[in-house]
Parts: structure tokens; sequence; C-alpha cells
């Protein structure tokens, strides 16, 4: 039979001690396990995750080439510390043990189509175009338009109005319809592209034409959905998926947005831009529609096998095409393997056939650091007639 334990008031409180001390390492620990991501102030970010029975967990990001081991610090807290970065939004996620998952302390989540991820926020150390400023801001509505083309889906549509579109009832606006990548949903632009802060700043700061600002869902189908209107393929450009989109887009979204806001009419007055598979759409849209859109924003778009075959007649006519353009810009980060030699081609061919265009190859990998940036320099370019009637 085991001895029973007896303590005396000096061992009792020398064991109270200890436990104390050890309840208060652990609450320690996991406490520190609990601040993630932490952004520090020459911008590298501590990223932490609480789990005491992972064997491996590891962290990827929109920044980074391949995953990255976190270290366990022997209690179960695992850390990583990584940048500088520059200032932007990025989206990350945890491996824990060959399962996927958000970091479960941090609040901003980046929604895709199928799973989800976790966003961080570098600063610039005084706010960026990109954030935040003590300017006039526009406003961000959501649309719920019910959708014929797509099968009586209910779709959300964001808009962008800018500042003064409420004070000014006579002014009518031109139009970017500005579309997400593959995996993407409707508000990648304004939850991690901070479109709407950024577009604020370039009009307090007059280097763009105040405009709205189109952005829905690609999925020909609600991601996820089974049935005639689901299936696979979803989640990626294509022939199949594009063509209900374009029809989505052209007989539905614009109309009802042209309904019910002030936007300016003819094609000099509306425009279409997209990164990574929105990049192809944009041009596909561009070039199929060319009497509608009279710009196009081309961010880090992949390759265009037919580019040239498909568009002969539009290339041939260099002179009557430039006359009828506004803007065509293109750009692609240079460490955006999968997708800088298809930017670069698309360039390539319109300068062998005389189509005037901005080619803007940058430093870079896919995500919305670029993107943004991309997005930042075109902007001012369009609408540059401006216009203040319907």
């Amino acid at each position: 039979m085991p001895t029973p334990l007896i303590f005396t008031p000096m061992k009792r409180l020398f064991f109270l001690f200890w436990l104390g001390l050890a309840s208060f390492a652990r609450s320690q620990a996991a406490g520190a396990a609990a601040v993630s991501p932490e952004v520090q102030a020459d911008h590298t970010v501590t990223f932490r995750l609480s789990a005491p029975k992972a064997t491996t967990v590891t962290l990827t990001a929109d920044w980074l080439n391949g995953a990255q081991p976190l270290t366990n610090a022997g209690n179960g807290a695992w850390s990583i510390t990584l940048g500088p970065l520059p200032p932007s939004t990025y989206i990350y996620s945890f491996n824990v043990d060959g399962v996927a998952t958000t970091d479960p302390v941090n609040p901003l989540i980046k929604l895709r189509a199928t799973g989800n991820a976790s966003l961080v926020q570098v600063r610039a150390d005084s706010p960026g175009v990109q954030e935040m400023r003590d300017v006039p801001h526009g406003t961000v509505e959501v649309n719920w338009p019910k959708s014929a083309v797509l099968g009586g889906d209910t779709r959300r549509v964001l808009v962008y109005t800018p500042p003064g579109y409420t004070q000014d009832t006579t002014r009518h606006y031109p139009l970017l319809l500005l579309l997400h990548g593959s995996n993407d949903t409707s508000d990648g632009w304004t939850n991690v592209g901070n479109v709407n802060f950024l577009a604020d700043n370039l009009i307090a700061e007059k280097k763009m034409v105040p405009m709205v600002m189109v952005m829905t869902n690609f999925y020909p189908a609600s991601p996820g959905a089974s049935g005639p209107r689901g299936g696979g393929g979803q989640r990626g450009g294509g022939g199949g998926n594009n063509n209900p989109f374009y029809k989505y887009v052209l007989d539905e979204v614009l109309p009802a947005i042209e309904s019910k806001y002030r936007i300016a009419t003819g094609r000099e007055n509306q425009a279409v831009a997209g990164m990574s598979m929105g990049a192809n759409q944009a041009l596909d849209l561009f070039l199929g529609h060319f009497d509608q859109f009279s710009s196009v924003g081309v961010f880090c778009a992949s390759s265009y096998n037919q580019f040239e075959s498909a568009n002969a007649a539009w290339l041939a006519d260099a002179k009557g095409t430039n006359a009828r353009t506004g803007v065509i810009w293109i750009g692609c980060g240079r460490q955006d393997t999968q997708h800088f030699s298809g930017s670069e081609r698309v360039a390539q061919v319109l300068e062998a056939h005389q189509i005037t265009h901005t080619w803007v190859p940058t430093e870079g990998m896919h995500n919305y650091a670029i993107w943004r940036n991309h997005l930042e320099a075109f902007l001012p370019l369009i609408f540059q007639r401006g216009s203040q009637g319907p």
C-alpha cells in the first residue's frame, strides 16, 4: 500500500509556490503562442501556433516559394520569424501534421472559393497609398442580383462608388470591371487588395479620375455546389467556365449596374482589368467585346496559346485598333515563374503588330502585393477624357 503524502505547513507552502510557478509558466507560454501574427517595427513578422501534440508545423504564404518549418520551443509553442516584408497585406496558413489550417488566434481571414487562409497586414511607417488615410472615402456596396444565366443563383456583386458620389447627383462616372483570380472571391480586391483605400487616396491626390468599380465572383457554379449547376472545374478558367461567366457579366451584371448607378455611356467610359485568371478573362473580354471596353489591365496573366490566331483581324489593323484603344497595360513579376513568360508573350505579340501598349516587368511574386501595385499604376491612366454627363 503506497505511503500517504504528508505535508507540513512549510512543505505545503513550497508545493503551492511551485504549483503556482508552473501554472504561470504554462500561461506565459500559452499567451506567447496566442500572439500571432506579431509585426515588429522592422517589418519582420513572427507567427506562432500552440500545438502541443503536433510533430511537424509549417507555414505557407503568398510571398514564399515553399513551406517554411516552425520551431517547437519544447512546450508545444511553435514559432517562426520571417521578413522584413514590404508594406502590404499578405495571405498565409499553417499546416499541422499534414492538415492545412488558418491561424486560430488571428481574426483576419481570407475567404476563398474552397478553403480559407489568414491575413497579416504589414503597415508602412506612415500610411501608404493602399492604407486608410484622412481623406474623403468612397463606399463599397454589396448587391445581390439573381442570375437567370447562372440557373437562378443569387450572387454577390461589390460596387465601389467614389467620394462625392452621393453629393453630386448630376455627375455620371466611368466604370471599371475588376476581376479576381482562381480560387478567389469578389471581395479579394477589397479585403486584401485594399482597392477602395487605394482609389480614395489616388482621387484625393488628383491622380486618377473618380470611377465606379465593379467586382463579382467568376464562378459559373457556386463554389462547392453539386448537381447540374455545380460539379468540377468551377475554380479555374477555361472555355467551358468562361463563356457563361462572360454572358453573366455582359448580359446581367453590367446592365443592372448601369440601371442602378450613374454610369457614363460610351465604350470610352468602360474598362476591364484583372489579376491571374482574371487577367486572362479581362483580355478575353476586351478583345472579344472591343465595342464595349476601351481599356484593359492585365496583371500576371498566364499563356495564350491561340492569342495571335484568335485575334488576327484585330492585330492586323494596328492603325484602327490604336485609334480606338485607350490603355492596354500588362505587368508581371519576374519571380512569378508560372506567369511571367505568358504575360511577356502577350506584350511581344502586341509589339510585333505595332499595337500601342505598356509592358511593365517588375520584381515580385504572384500575390496581391504586386497586383495592387499594378492597379496603382493602371488607374491613373484610364478615362483621362472624363465624363460629366450620361
